[in-house]
């Protein structure tokens, strides 16, 4: 039976961090925009929407071929609301309004750049080819030992020893701002993005999560002088 997936981008308006993230020009074209346009490459993907609480932030969606059925409330869109929340609302208005069934849910991050297509369609197409999947998402790899403070003593999180990097078990990082597929039923019943069973699709790529005017201007440089990170931002691929 066919599934019906759904990508979803949150974009409110009142950043804190960055003014206007969502909507700031990079080379000619807003994040909100170049998001949009990623989504669109990627055929498995029957609807793009953008919950966003701005009618500036709608009309730019619109405009590069999302949909934008809804205002999000205003509950939904002040610093403490969390991306689940978003994503929930966003299922269930289109059950309730459109009597809209989604099946699988692709997360999507504005702010995060130098995504890849084909990170995306591998999310979907695990899910869509093993039902017994929960979710799909990037994350990247990394080597390095971690350590968390408990009660005033720190913990080492990722205790293997002093043996060397190749011989170390790998720590993954969830990114699924990058990208990410999940079961729309984790989400409604379960109130969380990621379930228990899931599949991680590794990667050693630098990536940009801008928060700040000095992580817009990283971005900027390393797509200014490095072809193969302006060609990601500028097709995904």
């Amino acid at each position: 039976m066919k599934k019906n997936v759904v990508a979803i981008i949150p974009a409110r308006a009142g950043s804190k961090g960055l003014k206007g993230k969502n909507i700031r020009d990079l080379f000619g074209k807003s994040l909100l925009e170049r998001n949009i346009e990623l989504l669109k490459q990627i055929d498995t993907i029957d609807k793009i929407i953008v919950s966003t609480d701005s009618q500036e932030y709608a009309d730019i969606a619109i405009k590069a071929g999302a949909e934008v059925p809804f205002l999000r409330p205003e509950e939904l869109s002040g610093d403490f609301a969390t991306t689940e929340d978003t994503l929930i609302h966003t299922i269930t208005w289109l059950r309730k309004n459109e009597n809209y069934i989604v099946d699988i849910v692709v997360f999507q991050q504005v702010n995060d750049l130098f995504k890849r297509q084909d990170w995306i369609e591998e999310c979907i197409n695990s899910l869509l080819e093993d039902e017994t999947l929960d979710t799909a998402f990037v994350a990247e790899v990394i080597d390095k030992n971690f350590w968390i403070e408990e009660d005033g003593k720190y913990i080492r999180l990722s205790n293997f020893g002093h043996k060397a990097r190749q011989l170390k078990k790998h720590i993954y990082r969830e990114d699924t701002g990058l990208a990410s597929a999940t079961r729309a039923r984790i989400l409604t019943e379960e109130k969380r993005r990621i379930g228990e069973n899931v599949k991680i699709i590794p990667h050693t790529q630098f990536c940009v999560d801008i928060h700040t005017d000095f992580d817009f201007k990283v971005a900027e440089l390393i797509a200014e002088n490095f072809e193969e990170y302006k060609s990601i931002l500028e097709n995904g691929k």
